[in-house]
């Protein structure tokens, strides 16, 4: 951690090849306004290491009720819930030694602050409670992720073998503190981009209390707490949804709406972008070795990951409400135009013997009902229906595709991520609301949401009444309006119907499901690390 600090301030190769008693410097660079602010910086670039990665992608959309495995990975066996999810996952060891760095950066941050000389003191106050919601924000994935987690609030510059895991009640009570105590120092919006804000805390807030409203943490207040968090932002800001629901993922425009309420950003640079945004990779089916098909940038680059399940192609996504509803068609791709002509004979629809194409023609067409074999063979193109749909071809999620990535084979998208929207906001005051017993008010807030996803002309047709302000119903509205954000298996956690739902709707997770997976396993490297082991550090039952 030392090192990594007495790096942020270094300047082009000569700084890195210096040689510096790096224990001598860390602290004092710390107390500069070029170390101060370069180590918040470099809190904040922790983001990268879970939004819009792999790792954090497969433990939050994999093995739910609505996306399972693809034609391809390493990792198909965290979706399946096999004996391979032990203490050497290297998706959860990848969170773990991304935000405990960041946590400890943090913690140094905010012991820091009072030496900080030559720097505004609003500024510094400011600074520290941007800190203290990002290392809130990695306390919250880590306790709903691991349960009792290690719960560090003082910075270290040197190597420590003393950890112990403290109770969940603890750890939420910290990430309370450290979100409250924030707000009024945060400014309504920063000048700069990016920046926390006073919004994003309460919105962080409101999604804080929704959740420790079902653990062995829940507070009377928890559900009263998180409707007025949510309602504080939606009324006290000047935060709107955008008139339209696909326009929330355009690139370039999409990322900076009036909508987003806090984002990860990412960057074009490849010197600072790291390995960027790969959301764009992870959705796609296998279109570029089909008829007429070859990759391009615009349909991106399939790695085949996550496949939708039936419950989510044809129950929260239901053809019948297709005719109101946009969101189907503007979350899923359903066509294809040829960009390498020619004849072809090898084809996956077999109602027709060959087809050609001419460069910009339809190749590809998923309709997302089924079609006879009589009614696809009129088409001059291959018609991929439900019963055709396989590991390697199936409706592909569009919210991601990364069309500035300079070349086919490019990974590092520069996208930002989209980790707080409104319209999310909305439907965490509908379910608090419900829980409160308030349907109507629940149902305003679920109406506003589903307004905006309607085909013009359709909007009241979209609106629920109270009596459907149900549990059930914001169970499938929120996949509706936000698969794919990573949201879905902590959804599932909360509403304590992980394995209930896996069983009933992810056939290729139904047979291992335990209870114990609503917990993952704590990494074997943090087991190791700490004195006594096992003893001194237990590791989650099950694994």
């Amino acid at each position: 951690m030392a090192l990594a600090i007495a790096l942020l301030g270094s300047q082009g190769c000569k700084g890195i090849l210096d040689e510096i008693p790096v224990s001598q410097v860390g602290s004092e660079y710390l107390k500069t306004p070029a170390g101060f602010e370069a180590s918040v910086k470099g809190v904040y670039s922790s983001l990268r290491s879970y939004y819009g990665t792999e790792e954090a992608m497969t433990l939050s959309i994999f093995g739910t009720d609505t996306y399972t495995m693809g034609a391809d990975g390493a990792n198909k066996f965290v979706n399946q819930y096999t004996s391979q999810i032990d203490s050497r996952l290297s998706v959860t060891n990848s969170i773990w030694n991304s935000f405990y760095p960041a946590i400890n950066t943090a913690n140094l941050v905010i012991d820091a602050a009072p030496a900080v000389t030559g720097m505004d003191a609003a500024l510094i106050k400011r600074r520290v409670a941007e800190v203290k919601f990002l290392r809130a924000h990695h306390y919250f994935i880590l306790v709903q992720m691991f349960g009792p987690v290690s719960l560090l609030t003082t910075g270290n510059l040197e190597s420590q073998k003393d950890f112990s895991r403290a109770p969940v009640k603890d750890i939420y009570t910290q990430i309370i503190a450290d979100l409250e105590t924030a707000l009024p120092d945060l400014s309504l919006a920063s000048a700069e981009y990016g920046r926390v804000s006073k919004a994003a805390t309460e919105h962080l807030l409101a999604r804080v209390y929704l959740t420790r409203a079902t653990s062995e943490a829940k507070e009377a207040d928890d559900y009263t707490k998180a409707a007025r968090y949510a309602k504080n932002v939606i009324e006290n800001y000047s935060y709107s949804l955008l008139p339209d629901f696909a326009s929330v993922f355009a690139q370039g425009a999409g990322e900076v709406s009036n909508e987003v309420i806090f984002a990860t950003q990412y960057t074009s640079d490849p010197l600072t972008n790291g390995v960027g945004n790969r959301a764009h990779l992870f959705f796609g089916m296998e279109y570029d070795v089909q008829a007429g098909m070859q990759r391009d940038i615009e349909n991106g680059r399939p790695f085949k990951r996550f496949m939708p399940t039936t419950y989510m192609l044809e129950t929260v996504f239901a053809q019948a409400d297709r005719v109101n509803d946009s969101r189907y068609k503007k979350t899923f791709k359903d066509t294809w135009l040829c960009n390498r002509p020619g004849k072809y004979t090898n084809m996956f629809d077999t109602s027709k013997k060959e087809l050609t194409f001419a460069s910009g023609d339809t190749t590809i067409f998923i309709p997302g009902y089924e079609m006879s074999l009589e009614e696809r063979a009129k088409r001059p193109y291959q018609v991929l229906t439900p019963s055709l749909y396989k590991q390697n071809l199936y409706p592909t999620l569009r919210k991601f595709f990364d069309n500035l990535r300079p070349d086919v084979t490019y990974e590092a998208g520069s996208r930002d991520f989209l980790m707080f929207r409104l319209a999310e906001t909305h439907l965490i005051a509908a379910e608090a609301l419900v829980k409160l017993n308030k349907p109507q008010e629940a149902a305003e807030h679920i109406n506003v949401v589903r307004r905006r996803a309607a085909w013009p002309g359709k909007e009241k047709a979209m609106e629920i009444t109270a009596a459907k302000a149900t549990m059930d119903f914001i169970m499938e509205e929120r996949e509706r309006e936000l698969a794919g954000e990573m949201f879905r298996w902590f959804d599932l956690k909360r509403w304590g119907n992980l394995v209930e739902r896996v069983k009933l709707y992810n056939p290729d997770g139904a047979a291992n499901i335990k209870e114990y997976h609503n917990l993952r396993p704590i990494p074997q490297d943090q087991i190791d690390r700490t004195e006594g082991g096992a003893q001194s550090y237990p590791q989650n039952p099950g694994y």
